[in-house]
């Protein structure tokens, strides 16, 4: 695992920009063949700005009450940090929908990374590592077949969890050596 946290942002970031520039301007068939599909707008509240922030802000809490200084710090600047990024990509890209740049997705990469940002809070349980992945499928899809092109979401899970990984490195226990 420890491992895996050093090479992911590399690879992530790599597989961004390769499906950035393989997707192209406009639609795959795939995301066309999705944006056929009527979606639960209920369901779209993952992903809604108000929900998002209440969630982070649960979780800054839960580790400030803890007394984890640095996770609460990691944990509430991570998410813009990358929301910008993801802003800032758009215009590398240029991809639009309905007139709007398109990719990666920034409320995707919001998700992701608040999703990621509980489960660091949380150590790591289970139960968070279900629900992260659980609201971050349905969030994708959901987004992926209303007002995103899918593939727009897939660009922003590789974004969000090059910056989980990242904030897991920053956040880690150092292992005290048994000499």
């Amino acid at each position: 695992m420890r491992t895996a946290l050093h090479w992911w942002p590399v690879v992530a970031v790599a597989g961004l920009f390769a499906l950035g520039w393989l997707v192209g301007t406009g639609p795959t068939p795939l995301d066309a063949r999705l944006l056929a599909v009527d979606a639960p707008d209920p369901l779209l509240v993952l992903v809604e700005a108000p929900v998002q922030v209440t969630v982070l802000g649960v979780a800054v809490a839960y580790a400030l009450w803890r007394g984890r200084w640095r996770l609460a710090a990691v944990s509430a600047l991570c998410p813009p940090v990358a929301v910008v990024s993801a802003q800032l990509l758009k215009r590398v890209f240029g991809r639009t929908r309905d007139g709007e740049l398109a990719y990666p997705s920034g409320h995707i990469t919001a998700l992701v990374v608040i999703a990621g940002m509980v489960v660091l809070v949380a150590g790591g349980r289970l139960w968070a590592i279900v629900l992260a992945t659980a609201a971050v499928v349905v969030g994708m899809v959901l987004v992926g077949i209303t007002f995103h092109y899918f593939t727009d979401t897939v660009g922003a899970l590789f974004l969000g969890s090059a910056y989980v990984a990242m904030a897991a490195r920053l956040v880690e226990r150092p292992r005290h050596r048994v000499t």
